[in-house]
């Protein structure tokens, strides 16, 4: 599932010095030189469009008062070519704003660029830490202007869409957990006819919605911009964008911290890559219901995580037979519950929900998990992020084609792992069937002149299992990573952390990477909220986008 998405995440990018407003004189370098995907029409083509932004720029204005982002933060757009391999055919608009940088002109060192993860997230959002003044950012926020992006077929970016929003929220779906065969083969005509939908509705952007063009246009927002090299922070699926960057686009980074890093093997990208999320969901699903039954006096929902356990299959059993005002069945309360794993700031309204539902709150469960039908512009955004999602991971790889290799597959991974497998392998499923030719991923390594990258990670991230963390440090020669140790949040560059928050605030600011890899103690465990009274936590934030990756 790749994270379809959860984004509390964040963090950064890095090295180098002046020069940086030059417009770009180097397009010549087109990174690594590799030839797939891609080869060197592509390269001509980022080259040319790279060129021809740099003389553009972009005309920053106030943004679209439906957009939700009030002043200063500006908006504009950048044009790409849809196809690289033809930059002088159709082209579409990216979107895009930020806030300037809070100070002087003698402390500003360019953009700072963000990717929240998906594929199908939205990075609009980043330049509000500087609007709101998040602590954790106030320094970075005074040399860099914070940029976020809607990327390619997202949000204002020519977005897409496989079927009507209203019906792709509608409640509730079947349970991804299958009793027979009969199930099975009913996801299976589900799957088959989404991709079909994926083709009939924005068939013309599909075989272009990959990872490698979303990396080219990432290149062309960097010439726009005026930077002569990309400062850049990525989180969950972004840390692909930059592992991916930072091998077609060496010379062009000066500054990258990947945090909840996704693996980049070929081998892994993305039908393996899901399957061992599915094994770290299932581990960090223990680490909360254990958490849950510490706090048994608050919650009462168990005393022991197996009790925990035991009450999680029975609200499942419960919601099959008669879903929750008639709309919260097995796999709303998966895409709810799903939450906790993810994120450490979910695992108080979590369980504070399912508490509540306990003691009888009936609208506890239905409100958190069930569709607001009225919400449409909700409702469209959640059904082009999974448009997305699934657009990026069926055209950036091969995919099993046999069902028998699917069903043998996830029948073995469910029978320890029960908690996501099977509702992971139903979102993935379209890919088995996907109607537009599948590429072979990008060979991710260090091309000669990348600089140190920054890498941040949790041991036990669901979402992104540590062992991405270590292919990354691997590949990216002279990288230093930041391991997280006995913790498992997702996007921990933006939770407070003094030992990981310090070290990539001075590699933004100062270039300095670290002389050797650091370990940190985990962040503070999350406080209970108090069931039907005031929070005495962390508040729910942020989306969740399954997460990629």
């Amino acid at each position: 599932m790749i994270i379809r998405n959860s984004s509390i995440a964040a963090a950064g990018a890095a090295a180098l010095t002046a020069s940086l407003l030059a417009v770009p004189s180097a397009f010549a370098d087109s990174g690594s030189g590799q030839a797939s995907p891609g080869g060197a029409a592509e390269a001509r083509g980022v080259k040319a469009a790279a060129a021809r932004a740099a003389k553009e720029g972009v005309d920053w204005k106030d943004c679209p008062e439906d957009w939700g982002l009030a002043k200063p933060i500006q908006c504009g757009f950048v044009t790409v070519p849809v196809d690289y391999a033809d930059p002088g055919g159709r082209t579409i608009k990216i979107a895009l704003d930020r806030a300037e940088s809070t100070g002087g002109k003698d402390e500003r060192q360019g953009s700072l660029v963000y990717n929240p993860g998906g594929p199908g997230g939205s990075g609009m959002s980043f330049p509000t830490r500087v609007t709101r003044d998040n602590p954790l950012w106030t320094k970075t926020a005074r040399a860099y202007d914070f940029v976020g992006f809607d990327p390619r077929g997202v949000g204002h970016s020519a977005p897409i869409s496989c079927m009507d929003p209203q019906e792709f929220v509608k409640a509730p779906k079947p349970d991804p957990v299958p009793d027979d065969e009969a199930d099975k083969q009913a996801q299976r005509k589900l799957a088959k006819e989404y991709a079909d939908g994926c083709k009939e509705r924005s068939g013309s952007l599909l075989p272009h919605m990959t990872t490698p063009n979303t990396v080219r246009d990432l290149d062309v927002i960097r010439a726009a911009l005026g930077d002569k090299k990309l400062n850049y922070l990525g989180v969950s699926y972004g840390t692909y964008i930059g592992s991916v960057y930072s091998t077609l686009f060496p010379t062009h980074v000066r500054r990258m911290v990947v945090d909840s890093v996704v693996n980049p093997s070929r081998d892994q990208i993305w039908y393996q890559n899901n399957l061992d999320q599915d094994v770290a969901f299932q581990g960090r699903w223990k680490d909360w219901t254990k958490w849950v039954a510490e706090h048994d006096s608050t919650y009462g929902i168990g005393d022991t995580a197996a009790k925990v356990e035991a009450q999680w299959k029975k609200l499942r059993a419960e919601a099959k037979e008669k879903p929750f005002g008639g709309v919260v069945g097995p796999a709303e309360l998966l895409a709810f519950f799903q939450n906790a794993p993810y994120y450490d700031q979910m695992w108080a309204p979590v369980a504070k929900a399912w508490s509540s539902h306990l003691k009888g709150d009936e609208k506890a469960l239905v409100e958190a998990a069930g569709p607001d039908m009225s919400d449409k512009a909700g409702n469209k955004a959640a059904e082009n992020g999974n448009a997305v999602y699934t657009a990026v991971e069926c055209t950036d790889a091969k995919w099993p084609t046999s069902w028998n290799k699917w069903d043998r597959d996830n029948t073995r991974l469910h029978e320890k792992n029960p908690f996501l497998t099977w509702s992971n392998a139903w979102l993935n499923l379209p890919c088995a069937t996907w109607p537009v030719e599948q590429q072979q991923p990008v060979e991710v390594g260090a091309g000669k002149g990348l600089p140190p990258v920054l890498i941040a990670q949790s041991e036990r991230d669901a979402a992104t299992p540590y062992a991405g963390a270590l292919e990354v440090h691997k590949r990216l020669k002279g990288s230093r990573l930041i391991t997280e140790r006995d913790a498992g949040s997702h996007g921990v560059t933006n939770v407070p952390n003094p030992c990981i928050n310090k070290r990539v605030e001075t590699y933004l600011l100062e270039g300095d990477a670290g002389e050797k890899d650091a370990v940190c103690a985990p962040h503070s465990k999350p406080v209970p909220q108090i069931v039907g009274g005031g929070l005495t936590g962390p508040k729910a934030g942020g989306t969740l986008l399954r997460a990629p990756h």
